[in-house]
């Protein structure tokens, strides 16, 4: 499974951005898709994550009502749409896979991981 995130770029605090990762390769059609984010200095840290259904989406609390993930199965397409972005939220944002279960915040049971996109906010 190879994963292309892109989208990222340099935006104004109160901006928006839309995120998108494509699978290609070896798809599993009952994985769990998730966005993380590493800022310079600091831990890679859980975004958000969507059920392969779409039924169950999962967000860092802080992130809650900002963003939106999504996925089109059809594209082997996940989506983070992000809104109302602030300085903090700058860093190097990733996409991963996942088998279905376990503990979703986690980056340990992500196992296919995408180059990252840089997300910069200017205040």
């Amino acid at each position: 499974v190879q994963l292309q995130a892109s989208g990222g770029g340099l935006v104004q605090a109160g901006g928006s951005l839309r995120l998108s990762c494509a699978a290609s390769g070896r798809t599993f059609s009952n994985s769990v898709k998730g966005w993380f984010r590493q800022a310079p200095g600091k831990e890679r840290e859980f975004v958000a994550c969507i059920s392969w259904n779409t039924r169950d989406t999962y967000y860092v609390n802080s992130m809650k009502g900002r963003f939106t993930i999504s996925r089109d199965n059809a594209k082997n397409t996940v989506y983070l749409q992000m809104n109302s972005l602030k300085p903090e939220d700058t860093a190097v944002y990733y996409c991963a896979r996942r088998p279905p279960g376990g503990t979703y915040y986690s980056a340990n049971g992500y196992d296919y991981w995408g180059q990252g996109t840089q997300v910069t906010v200017s205040s």
